[in-house]
């Protein structure tokens, strides 16, 4: 028997043996055993005859024979009865037998016809239905009828058989995924039957009721359950939609087909399926998956602080949720049957956004997840630190969102910039007094610039004024003129030197600077004050008032024709004029010390005295006036007279004008002084001792009672002669000292 495919037609073969002995007869010269008598032949296998003879005395064996024509089969066997084999179906033989001893064999028997039986049909079995099995043959030579029957394979149960001449039948009423054991022959017109074929055959399983479904929306896979079918090897779960099939086997009554679409709808059906053939049940069980994530997700922040979220609907969709979380954490969500929602949405954040579809099966797949970063927050506390002329120092606190800042300042068409990850600012080369609107931007990378962020104004301190002069009002008031652009300012002048600070203030273009200290350097700057700030400072102009003038000055006669002026330091005073005025004429002297011999004085003149302090730079000034005069002349002809023995009588020619004069003899036994009357030109001294040698000066004596000394001297001798009257012996001249 040969099994075709399981479900298919199974052929079920008899199987037929054949031996064929072939002996040589050798003539022997013994008497040959006698010849065997065939009592019957018949056949009960198509494919042998059985042949029965009375045994011959001393036969040892027998050769049975069996011709069809010119075909010849030979059986040897030992004894009766005896089986030839090997022959054709449904066919007429001649049959003999011949018995065969040591002498050697006998002569053929009497030939007696036998047929052989008809062939068994080879049959294809077949479970059509859970309930039925299929026979089918071919038809057997000489055959005019055949015999099926049907039974459980375990011998248990009824007996099913039924007769007929077609080639095919069907058994009914069968038990469902039961082995069967199926037993078919045919029969000759005599109504002998032929030989039989065996074949066992399952019935296919019932369909598998009771299906239950159970789907994992998470991992989109569903678990199919059923009750289990009798006779069923293994079971398929079928999963079909209009665009996939899917499907998994078992051996159990359950199973997992995975890999599910999500928004699918899948109709489940199971298939039982054993060797004879598969029955799929009846009704399938529909099922939907969760729906897939929404897809063309668009995100729109339109007006800032106002998040839009929207995206196309997905097949087997109910509702929606959306899910929005900032980068702080913070999540928020909307449930909607649209296909829109819309968030609060907060400067600098990062919002990471995910939409869900959901049904009865439960929230489909995760889709993408989308990030929108708003533009980043505008710095609200901008604080000028620092601002100057050129330049404009503004700091703010860090912003969430930003990774850089671009600080603008606008004046009409020019703008300056500066970027910078820090939360400060320098704007420089600005102009001064300049009114700018500034404005910082944040930046970040994902958005850009946020262009919504306010600016304010903010005007550059005033610009420096330019120093035009500084001219002199009197002997220590100045007065400064400048330059200057600025609107609304207040200018303050100061001079710095060695001897202070002086200052003076204006919204005009000059102010004055009284009290500056003679004989001193300044430097002089000016400084414009707004609203803004304080400029620069000035370029500085140097500042010199006069020198001062001495503190004291001193005319000493020094000789009768030279004076000596003399004077204290003049601070800032480098050289002096010294000047000597009068009616008959000028002396002047020019000299960096402080003192000055002035020559050519008249003597007995009133003069003028007039003192100029000079700078090093030509600055001059008038220092003193002062009146001065010159000592009286020296008065001529001196001589002495005797006026007893100790008297002398001093004479002179008195000089032009009025003067009073002194008189001093100086020997070596003393210093006798005499002073004439007013008007007089002579005066006595008396107790003189005669017999020395004496200098004798007359001298005027200035109006403060100062007795000059630089009149000539005159040496005369003095003698004790017994004359009480004479002339002193004139000696010889001395000069003054």
């Amino acid at each position: 028997m040969s099994n075709r495919m399981a479900g298919g037609p199974k052929k079920c073969l008899s199987l037929i043996g054949f031996s064929l002995i072939c002996l040589k007869m050798v003539a022997s010269a013994k008497t040959a055993p006698e010849i065997p008598t065939i009592d019957q032949a018949y056949s009960k296998i198509s494919n042998s005859i059985t042949v029965e003879w009375a045994t011959v005395p001393g036969a040892t064996s027998y050769l049975l024979t069996a011709k069809d024509g010119d075909t010849v089969i030979e059986t040897m066997v030992a004894s009766s009865p005896g089986t030839v084999t090997g022959l054709k179906a449904a066919t007429l033989y001649q049959i003999t037998v011949r018995s065969i001893s040591a002498a050697g064999r006998s002569q053929a028997s009497p030939p007696k016809q036998a047929k052989t039986v008809l062939a068994a049909p080879i049959l294809e079995v077949s479970s059509p239905s859970p309930d039925s099995i299929l026979v089918q043959w071919e038809a057997v030579y000489m055959a005019i009828g055949f015999s099926v029957s049907v039974m459980r394979a375990n011998g248990l149960g009824r007996i099913w058989k039924e007769n007929t001449t077609n080639t095919s039948l069907t058994f009914t009423s069968l038990d469902s995924g039961t082995l069967y054991t199926i037993k078919a022959y045919a029969w000759n017109a005599n109504g002998t039957p032929g030989d039989d074929s065996t074949c066992n055959q399952r019935t296919s399983p019932r369909a598998p009721a009771n299906i239950q479904v159970s789907f994992d929306s998470g991992a989109l896979k569903a678990s199919v359950s059923w009750a289990p079918t009798e006779g069923a090897f293994n079971y398929t779960v079928m999963a079909l939609s209009d665009s996939s099939e899917l499907s998994c086997s078992t051996t159990f009554s359950s199973c997992i087909v995975s890999s599910l679409q999500c928004g699918t709808e899948y109709l489940i059906s199971v298939l039982a399926s054993n060797d004879a053939g598969s029955s799929k049940s009846a009704s399938a069980v529909t099922l939907k998956t969760v729906a897939c994530a929404p897809a063309r997700v668009m995100i729109q922040e339109d007006p800032p602080g106002r998040l839009s979220v929207s995206w196309s609907s997905a097949d087997l969709g109910d509702h929606y949720v959306a899910f929005v979380k900032s980068d702080d954490g913070l999540e928020v969500h909307c449930n909607t049957p649209l296909t829109q929602c819309n968030f609060l949405s907060e400067c600098g954040f990062t919002y990471f956004i995910s939409v869900f579809a959901y049904n009865e099966a439960g929230q489909s797949p995760l889709g993408d997840v989308f990030n929108y970063t708003t533009a980043p927050c505008c710095p609200s506390d901008i604080n000028p630190v620092l601002v100057s002329s050129d330049r404009v120092e503004i700091v703010w606190s860090p912003v969430r969102g930003a990774e850089l800042y671009e600080t603008k300042a606008v004046d009409g068409f020019n703008v300056v910039e500066c970027n910078d990850t820090a939360p400060a600012c320098t704007l420089s080369a600005l102009e001064c007094d300049t009114k700018y609107n500034i404005t910082v931007y944040s930046f970040s990378e994902v958005r850009g610039s946020n262009m919504s962020c306010t600016s304010q104004f903010i005007t550059t301190a005033p610009c420096s004024p330019e120093i035009k002069n500084i001219t002199r009002d009197a002997f220590s008031v100045f007065i400064v003129h400048w330059r200057s652009t600025n609107d609304d300012a207040t200018y303050t002048v100061t001079a710095q030197g060695e001897k202070g600070l002086h200052r003076c203030s204006s919204k005009g273009e000059s102010c004055t600077i009284e009290g500056l200290p003679c004989g001193s350097v300044f430097s002089v700057t000016a400084v414009a004050e707004t609203r803004a700030g304080q400029s620069l400072p000035s370029y500085s102009v140097p500042l010199e008032t006069v020198p001062c003038c001495p503190a004291g000055l001193t005319v000493t006669q020094v000789t009768q024709s030279v004076i000596n002026v003399s004077w204290t330091l003049g601070t800032g005073a480098q050289s002096y004029v010294t000047v000597l005025d009068s009616r008959t004429g000028q002396s002047k002297c020019l000299t960096r010390q402080n003192h000055c011999l002035l020559g050519c004085i008249a003597c007995g003149v009133n003069y003028t005295v007039a003192l100029k302090a000079i700078s090093a730079t030509g600055l001059i000034t008038d220092c003193a006036y002062q009146s001065y005069s010159s000592s009286a002349c020296c008065p001529l002809g001196v001589k002495l007279y005797r006026l007893g023995p100790n008297g002398i009588r001093i004479y002179w020619q008195a000089s032009r004008g009025s003067a009073n004069y002194s008189t001093d003899l100086y020997g070596s036994k003393g210093i006798f002084t005499c002073a004439p009357s007013a008007g007089l030109s002579f005066c006595d001294v008396t107790e003189i001792p005669c017999g020395d040698v004496y200098t004798v000066m007359v001298s005027p004596v200035a109006e403060t009672g100062l007795k000059l000394t630089f009149c000539p001297k005159k040496i005369y001798s003095v003698t004790c002669s017994g004359s009480t009257l004479g002339m002193v012996i004139y000696r010889g001249k001395r000069n003054a000292e």
